[in-house]
């Protein structure tokens, strides 16, 4: 005979009650251990940053054993080099910008703006289009949000363009790969067109313009809550990393490809004469090429590189960046849910003037 099988004791309840279910409760890591993970996690960050190149080397030529030099042997070096860096970088950014968003959301932004006046709204919204989460799926959400809470439409629309163009992503990754000039020169010119553009619309007065239902909404009210604190904020901006990386590294490594391939293979004298300052037609076909391109910040930079690495003017590759990152052809389609065609055609038509002026004047004076 078998063993009889011990079984645990189960409380039965009386007929009728139900007993309470207990689930263990994880603490949070406290504010030294996050603090401690974050100073171990930032050395290996730069041990490895530091290491790239040599490990980009002998992977395309020692282990991979491609000759010193080639077409191949360039474009496969610069992936394997470039790949790893921006992942490294974008880490970086959106760890830091996690942390700042703690402080700005869309719903305190909305507040900030509403019944600023116009003279002081736009570089206001400008400057938080910068700082605020955003992307092309909430760009309904919050034209509906800012209109019904009182937000100027001009300012309403220099906060939409400034948010997605002047990317804190792709101002910081500038930064890492091409040095305070390009970065500055983006962040500067990306401003200004926002800002213009937004003033533009403004004084068109096209309210009348934006379909009926949007000013019939009532505007999401913003429940007070509890300040985060400094240890919620650093797991915050960790799960910020894994969400945001999850999202864009496909289109990160597809940008990198392009770049690999556009650095090994594109001659020089071929890209320098396509988009170069001689040429008057390389800044508006490059708008015209970037327009229907959906790709985000991070995606579009290592392509960026790799132009200007080839001797495209650099007046050009801005415009070609801002169009796929201001002007993004799913915004705009999502876009129509609030704005009748009037109004869509003339903010097209204002943001691609301003970013064709700042493709001619970079090309003129650089």
């Amino acid at each position: 005979m078998s063993e009889p099988v011990e079984q645990a004791a189960v409380a039965v309840p009386p007929s009728g009650l139900s007993l309470p279910v207990f689930s263990p409760v994880v603490a949070p890591p406290s504010l030294p251990r996050r603090l401690a993970l974050v100073a171990g996690a930032s050395l290996a960050w730069l041990v490895v940053y530091l290491s790239l190149p040599a490990a980009a080397a002998w992977l395309t030529h020692g282990l991979l054993r491609l000759p010193a030099s080639g077409h191949l042997s360039e474009a496969v070096e610069f992936f394997l080099y470039d790949t790893p860096k921006v992942l490294l970088l974008l880490v970086a950014v959106v760890y830091a910008v996690g942390i700042v968003h703690t402080f700005v959301t869309p719903e305190r932004t909305r507040a900030l703006l509403a019944g600023k006046r116009e003279a002081a709204g736009y570089p206001l919204a400008a400057a938080l289009g910068v700082v605020t989460p955003f992307c092309s799926c909430s760009a309904v959400p919050l034209f509906i949000g800012f209109v019904t809470a009182g937000v100027p439409l001009g300012v309403t629309f220099t906060f939409l363009i400034a948010a997605p163009m002047v990317n804190e992503v792709a101002l910081v990754l500038l930064l890492g790969l091409f040095g305070w000039r390009v970065a500055g020169l983006y962040l500067v010119t990306g401003l200004a067109v926002a800002t213009i553009a937004g003033a533009i619309i403004g004084r068109l007065r096209m309210e009348n313009s934006v379909e009926d239902w949007v000013f019939r909404a009532r505007a999401k009210s913003e429940l007070p809550g509890s300040t985060p604190t400094w240890a919620e904020r650093l797991g915050l901006a960790t799960q910020s990393v894994r969400e945001v990386v999850g999202k864009v590294w496909l289109y990160l490594i597809a940008g990198i490809a392009v770049g690999a391939l556009i650095h090994g293979y594109v001659p020089s004298d071929f890209m320098a004469s396509f988009m170069g300052r001689s040429s008057w037609w390389a800044v508006p076909l490059a708008v015209l090429v970037g327009i229907p391109i959906y790709s985000n910040a991070a995606g579009v930079v290592p392509v960026v590189q790799a132009l200007l690495a080839k001797g495209a003017a650099l007046g050009t590759v801005l415009a070609f960046m801002m169009a796929v990152i201001g002007l993004s052809l799913p915004e705009t389609i999502l876009l129509r849910k609030v704005l009748k065609p009037k109004l869509i055609a003339v903010f097209i038509a204002v943001v691609g003037t301003g970013i064709l002026l700042v493709g001619y004047l970079f090309n003129a004076i650089l």
